[in-house]
């Protein structure tokens, strides 16, 4: 071969490899994720839900894209979200971080497979027929965290006996979420004869006014409700148990890892890990209507003895015993 052709031989490959590597990204399927707060207190559930797409065959950037849209807390801008998704005609639309991510999900198409990780009950929602057979284009995981508020309160009092008023910080921007936790742990305190005062918060000032209140009405504990968008504001709210000295329950491990004093619910890496494997198993053919909605079974209790020896807490051994982790 001469020169000359040798070297329009080479220059037409390397014109040509962009072209082909575009077309190989374009052909791969694309998973749409849309969650209704931020990325970075979400980052060890993200992975789990890599994992999760993994166990089924797909590894992203390799042979499937993910497309993430992060509402920051503001849920006006979910449907607006989950119709960009649609137009970029992904194959399967995952929506976690609470219902009103499946609401505007569900709206926007009736045709893509939409995957959810919910705390509440799916079937009272609307969005499946039973959690057996969810029909239609939905299903997901059940998590539990609005069911579970009882028990940490139950948990918290164990750790500090004897207070006489417990505070509860819930969102009231999750009108269906925050019923069913205000129902859940009135009947728990109402059982316990337990006093208990509930303040709303569902912005970063209503937080600070609501420790305030806390402080004000000489509150001897805090059970932080489960929400998506307290978990995204986890490091200020630990910082402000910490600064009024408030012994506090959270719903997950990451928060006692931050330092928070004790948590308890649902493992969100396993629980989201579980969302990649449906995903996955979508991609792969199988139809939502055919996989049954999953219900959370692995739980985690989590006491951080640093933090309770700060706040002059003495950990009953029972609950020592009882706890999955304990942080020195």
């Amino acid at each position: 071969m001469r020169r000359r052709d040798f070297i329009k031989v080479v220059a037409g490959s390397a014109a040509a490899r962009p072209l082909a590597v575009c077309a190989q990204q374009s052909a791969m399927p694309v998973i749409g994720f849309l969650n209704s707060v931020s990325a970075q207190p979400f980052a060890n559930y993200v992975a789990g839900f890599r994992a999760g797409l993994k166990e089924t065959g797909y590894i992203d950037g390799q042979n499937v894209a993910i497309e993430f849209r992060w509402a920051e807390g503001h849920y006006d801008r979910l449907p607006g979200m989950a119709a960009d998704l649609v137009r970029r005609k992904v194959a399967v639309l995952v929506s976690t971080g609470g219902p009103q991510g499946v609401v505007a999900a569900n709206a926007a198409t009736s045709t893509i497979p939409i995957v959810f990780a919910l705390g509440v009950d799916p079937v009272q929602l609307g969005f499946v027929t039973s959690l057996s057979r969810p029909g239609g284009n939905i299903t997901g995981v059940y998590l539990f965290t609005a069911a579970m508020e009882s028990k940490r309160l139950g948990l918290l009092r164990a750790l500090v006996p004897g207070v006489q008023l417990i505070a509860v910080l819930l969102n009231p921007n999750r009108p269906d979420h925050a019923d069913q936790q205000t129902r859940e742990v009135q009947e728990a305190a109402a059982t316990a004869h337990q006093q208990i005062d509930i303040l709303l918060a569902s912005d970063e000032s209503a937080i600070d006014a609501a420790f305030a209140t806390a402080v004000q009405l000489r509150a001897g504990a805090m059970l932080v409700g489960a929400d998506p968008f307290f978990n995204s504001q986890r490091d200020k709210i630990i910082a402000l148990a910490a600064r009024h000295s408030i012994p506090a329950i959270y719903e997950q491990r990451e928060y006692a890892l931050a330092g928070g004093l004790i948590s308890y619910g649902t493992s969100f890496s396993d629980a989201y890990r579980q969302v990649g494997v449906y995903a996955g198993r979508i991609l792969n053919g199988e139809k939502p209507r055919d996989l049954p909605v999953v219900q959370s079974t692995k739980f985690e209790f989590v006491i951080n003895l640093k933090t309770a020896k700060a706040l002059g807490i003495e950990v009953p051994p029972s609950l020592s015993a009882e706890a999955d982790e304990i942080i020195e």
